[in-house]
């Protein structure tokens, strides 16, 4: 049977953080009404000239450095001519054959194992409209708010061969551009969008096969199964010798399925040629080096060094450092406290299921870093237990409160008078003699029921740790 390889790469628009548009002075605001922040020079009109956003231009920069690219000293804008209904000038003004950057690199891990994949280049463009259909197929409704906000495209070499790494891909490219300020990065909001494009070939073929590409795709696991599916709808297609057709494919998130949507366009279809109206690009060696002093600590640095300085788990280090402000966050704390891995517990555990389960981000925790390393220090020194710090935590997080306030106001200090927990003890053998003889008898279990006898009777408040000493000794006597 023949045996085929996939080759992926990976076309990613990323929306520039900037307060205007890219060639003009209207407000970038997501959600505004309709056809709200528009002007003549965004819409095309006549005589009204583009003036480039300098602020796009620096961000452009320091997206294509911390992509390991090389920044142009010289780049141009070009006129990428189409006619869609939500391209009011009939015309796209982007970067053709001279990017700001060009042959970059990301590293991704797949299973284990680094994998570097290519970046061909990152230009600058401006958005196209959004338009809105009928669901009755009888009108389509435009929004030219868009257009004209400034975008960065990431064009990846093919060398992407699973939907998997391509998945992981978009995850370290999203991690860079959010740490480096470049965009908020939110798929629901369009301010980062996916197409993929994929092909098979024969194992061992040097030639790429006929590509297809996907859009459509809003969240990083439907460009996975878009991926998946186009690709098992190709290999059957070659098995039957049918011909694969360079074309764009829609992918339908109910079905998981990909629909054609028109003919593929080619570079030359779109009759690229240099923008009249905007002077060429001149950037300095100085200029540049002063974005890349822009350029904080990478993920995959800040990966590293959580697992050389904390000595955290690599598990540990690639969940805390998906966003910048989760890796903020758990620096935060693990410089307050003697071990840093209980700091990367109780953020994982308890802090990110709050906060996955009110939807909020980092920012809007009410739990600051030194209140989180206040918590965790009361229980390194015996003053709480660990049971007793979920539900303290817990009221932090609704409240805000500091974890000393709240213990002192519920009265929930750690009992750790060893005569006091000998009393309790006792009383608890007495009333318990079956438990004891089971114990006795090998039954190791019956120990648990005792010790949990013991914490009920102190609302949880016995040091847990104390309590099975003392147990123990008592009833093997």
């Amino acid at each position: 049977m023949t045996e085929f390889e996939t080759v992926i790469g990976l076309e990613v628009h990323v929306e520039l953080g900037t307060q205007t548009k890219i060639f003009c002075g209207c407000a970038v605001e997501f959600g505004a009404p309709p056809n709200t922040h528009v002007c003549p020079v965004c819409l095309g009109s006549p005589g009204a000239l583009p003036v480039l956003n300098e602020e796009a231009l620096k961000l452009a920069i320091r997206a294509a450095l911390a992509l390991n690219c090389t920044v142009r000293q010289e780049s141009k804008f070009d006129r990428k001519n189409y006619f869609y209904p939500d391209s009011p000038k009939a015309y796209q003004i982007s970067q053709y054959d001279e990017p700001v950057g060009e042959h970059g690199f990301i590293e991704i891990t797949v299973q284990g194992e680094k994998k570097r994949i290519g970046i061909t280049r990152v230009h600058l463009e401006e958005d196209a409209g959004k338009l809105t259909h009928s669901p009755y197929g009888d009108a389509s409704l435009v929004d030219l708010n868009r257009v004209g906000i400034p975008l960065i495209e990431i064009v990846s070499e093919p060398d992407l061969r699973t939907a998997e790494e391509a998945r992981l891909y978009l995850e370290e490219l999203k991690s860079i551009m959010q740490y480096c300020a470049i965009s908020e990065c939110k798929m629901e909001e369009g301010s980062l969008r996916c197409d993929a494009n994929i092909s098979l070939r024969e194992v061992g073929q040097r030639e790429l096969g006929t590509k297809t590409e996907i859009k459509n795709m809003n969240s990083f696991r439907n460009v996975q199964r878009g991926l998946e599916y186009e690709e098992q709808r190709q290999k059957k297609m070659l098995l039957k010798n049918e011909k694969i057709v360079q074309q764009t494919m829609r992918f339908h998130e109910e079905s998981g399925a990909t629909v054609a949507m028109r003919s593929k366009e080619d570079a030359h279809d779109y009759r690229y040629f240099p923008e009249p109206d905007l002077p060429r690009i001149s950037l300095s060696r100085e200029y540049s080096e002063e974005r890349r002093a822009e350029i904080p600590e990478l993920p995959a640095e800040r990966r590293q060094r959580f697992v050389e300085v904390y000595g955290l788990p690599l598990y540990d280090a690639e969940v805390l450092t998906v966003t910048k402000a989760l890796a903020d966050y758990f620096d935060g704390t693990a410089s307050r406290v003697r071990d840093p891995k209980s700091a990367s517990n109780w953020i994982m555990g308890d802090l990110l299921a709050h906060v996955k389960a009110n939807g909020l981000e980092m920012e809007q925790v009410r739990v600051k870093p030194e209140q989180l390393a206040e918590l965790i220090g009361v229980i390194e020194k015996g003053t709480i237990s660990s049971k007793i710090a979920k539900n303290v935590l817990k009221e932090m997080l609704d409240s805000g409160k500091d974890a000393k306030v709240i213990i002192e106001e519920q009265g929930l200090i750690q009992i750790s008078d060893e005569g006091q927990l000998r009393e309790i003890a006792l009383r608890i053998i007495a009333t318990n003699k079956k438990s004891v003889e089971d114990f006795k008898a090998g039954k190791e279990k019956a120990l648990g029921a005792l010790v949990g006898q013991m914490m009920k009777e102190t609302k949880g408040k016995a040091n847990p740790q104390l309590v099975n000493q003392i147990m123990l000794a008592l009833i093997s006597d």
